[in-house]
């Protein structure tokens, strides 16, 4: 899964999303300017292939949210997280609400799969997850983010959960520092993974792993690891979806060597599809030096996130279900 440069391909990201080994396309604030000019890039891009490649976005809401003029301002989950420890019942509908919401204005565009939603904890530690967390308990974390996948698969999209096995106890962001977590693997699982473990158990599609350093585990961050992906996350938690590496052109994943290492690596451990988000540049010569992966396996469950059938535009902000949507997601704003 690559990143493009503008608002359109140029000729030469054509030829790149052509190429056997890409899969998907992430999209950015760059990637942006207007609802008609979105829907032209997204009907570009799906229009090239067959099956066509996914395209990917991160709209959480609150700091993380790349759509905004034309989209809803969505607030950070920990908003939910806040309202669930005074009403419970009703933090679980809004938090339902919210991921219909998100997955149907990016579904009006052509948007496949938010990457959504965070489930790291809190721990009152993390720089980059802070109020993206839901909460700092992992039940209540659970709760919420099972409603906010239900009101996601509404509207058509898959959900893909964040960061595997836990991104919430380092102080550190991988975007730019090494970040390692010394933790046994027994508080990591009766703590962080108690999250996935449920959403795995709901029938949650994806994940996304972590570059974190788990030291008392593997010497090589989770997402490159096979311990991790291989032994536990598809051996001992049963999971059978996809799993994303974290952007490889991060400081963390620079642990595992060059460009060309970090996919081969994050592939050989059990990623489905990893991702070159920022260094475009390197992305032609990646593609010319990695191996071809050919596995149906790994093929059939990215299929699987191909958003389906959704309202247009213009037809979704005229129903009467999105106005109640946002009057509803308003009241956490």
């Amino acid at each position: 899964m690559v990143g493009i440069s503008g608002l359109e391909l140029t000729p030469v990201e054509k030829e790149i999303l052509l190429h056997p080994l890409v899969g998907g396309v992430i999209l950015f604030s760059r990637n942006y300017a207007s609802i008609t000019q979105l829907k032209a890039l997204t009907t570009t891009i799906h229009q090239l292939r067959e099956p066509h490649l996914l395209i990917a976005v991160d709209q959480e809401g609150g700091r993380v949210q790349r759509f905004k003029e034309g989209f809803t301002q969505l607030p950070p989950v920990r908003r939910l997280g806040e309202l669930y420890d005074l009403d419970a019942k009703r933090a679980k509908r809004l938090a339902n609400t919210m991921g219909w919401l998100m997955a149907a204005e990016l579904r009006s565009v052509g948007v496949d799969l938010s990457f959504a939603p965070i489930l790291d904890l809190d721990s009152g530690v993390s720089q980059v997850i802070g109020d993206r967390a839901f909460h700092s308990n992992a039940s209540v974390v659970a709760n919420l983010a099972h409603a906010y996948m239900s009101g996601m698969q509404k509207s058509g999209m898959a959900a893909t959960g964040k960061h595997f096995p836990g991104h919430g106890s380092v102080v550190n962001d991988t975007h730019t520092s090494i970040a390692v977590d010394e933790r046994r693997f027994e508080d990591i699982a009766q703590k962080d993974m108690v999250t996935f473990e449920r959403m795995i158990h709901y029938g949650m599609a994806a994940v996304m792993v972590a570059h974190v350093i788990y030291s008392q585990i593997d010497s090589k961050p989770a997402g490159f690891s096979p311990i991790w992906l291989r032994k536990v996350l598809r051996q001992n938690l049963g999971f059978q979806g996809v799993v994303f590496s974290d952007d490889l052109g991060m400081e963390a994943a620079g642990h595992a060597g060059s460009i060309q290492d970090r996919a081969s690596s994050a592939i050989e451990a059990g990623c489905d599809m990893v991702l070159v988000c920022n260094t475009l540049d390197i992305i032609p010569d990646l593609l010319d030096n990695l191996p071809v992966y050919n596995d149906p396996a790994s093929h059939l469950r990215l299929a699987r996130l191909h958003g389906r059938k959704s309202m247009e535009y213009d037809e979704l902000r005229s129903s009467a279900l999105w106005k109640q949507a946002v009057a509803a997601v308003s009241t956490l704003v």
